[in-house]
């Protein structure tokens, strides 16, 4: 069995909103399992409409949020072993980038500050000289230099521009994980791509993996090795990228598809799942069921256990649309 960098077992978190008497219970992410071999790089896109529980598991691997149930292990360690963990280690190790990059920098400091200071505070440039090379080194890397960024402050930049400083920040630790909660949303649609390529290219030349948490399934698609598609915090389908999206098992999956006009457009919220209810996270059988045009009575019971569909490929319903005799 292959190594895993990345392993997210059973995990379930659970919120309470409203009042300690009268509030309610909201599983955000509801025993989601999947994990990244630590032999070969992948870009993973984790996918669903807004309210389905990505950005959520983004901060338990982030380490933002404190997982309820389950268990998160990075290279072997436990999350929840307090004498294994080293908070150094993880930064390097693990960096995110976040959607909007104007709110990643402050107006008020020009950012190459914070590449500086990503460098040298973490150890990874032992003086300035040093650190100007590693700057400079990860600014090339996404088709910027120190030359053009130096003093410049982030009304200076298009948002394009701002999210590739922000992916030169994240790979000067050399990283093994970068975690994008989407990373394209704020950007002008001539971009989007751009950064997604960026994606691509920076796996291979750094040998580094991608948590790719996204709305725009096209760039999913063209950006993905591996999809996790998540609806009311439930991982209902898992795969090799070109597979799920060439042939979705889910019917929840085969509606996103249908969603999906052209590269760039970004899922309304109310095209695909109108009136977001919150019983439906406590629903104990198929969540998808109450708006499932396939639904049955079995469907309506008891929750559908994985079906594996591959060696790599596994989809949560009682009545997938593909099987492994197609």
């Amino acid at each position: 069995m292959a190594e895993k960098l990345l392993e997210v077992k059973n995990v379930s978190k659970i919120f309470r909103i409203g009042g300690m008497l009268r509030g309610k219970k909201l599983v955000a992410v509801d025993d989601v399992t999947l994990s990244i071999d630590a032999d070969k790089p992948v870009i993973l896109s984790v996918v669903g409409e807004s309210g389905c529980g990505k950005s959520t598991l983004c901060k338990m691997i982030l380490r933002l949020h404190t997982a309820d149930m389950g268990t998160i292990t990075l290279n072997g360690k436990d999350f929840a072993d307090k004498k294994s963990y080293d908070p150094l280690q993880f930064k390097l190790d693990v960096q995110p980038i976040f959607q909007n990059p104007y709110e990643s920098f402050s107006a008020r400091k020009a950012v190459d500050t914070y590449l500086f200071n990503t460098a040298l505070r973490l150890g990874i440039a032992k003086n300035k000289d040093e650190a100007n090379k590693l700057v400079d080194d990860a600014l090339k890397s996404v088709g910027m230099s120190l030359a053009v960024v130096k003093g410049k402050y982030p009304t200076q930049f298009s948002g394009g521009e701002l999210q590739r400083v922000s992916i030169a920040r994240a790979l000067i630790t050399r990283p093994k994980l970068i975690i994008a909660d989407e990373p394209v949303a704020a950007i002008d649609a001539s971009m989007k791509m751009n950064i997604v390529n960026l994606f691509k290219d920076l796996k291979d030349k750094y040998k580094v993996s991608f948590i790719y948490i996204t709305h725009d399934l096209s760039t999913a698609y063209y950006v993905s090795d591996y999809i996790a598609t998540l609806y009311r915090g439930c991982l209902i389908e898992y795969g090799p990228a070109k597979e799920i999206m060439d042939n979705p098992a889910h019917p929840y999956t085969e509606l996103l598809m249908n969603a999906v006009p052209r590269v760039g457009d970004k899922w309304k919220e109310d095209l695909v799942m109108p009136e977001m209810e919150d019983k439906e996270y406590s629903i104990s059988y198929c969540k998808f069921a109450p708006r499932c045009p396939y639904a049955t009575d079995e469907c309506r019971k008891e929750r559908p256990k994985e079906t594996f569909l591959g060696p790599e490929r596994k989809v949560l319903c009682y009545h997938p649309l593909y099987t492994k005799e197609g």
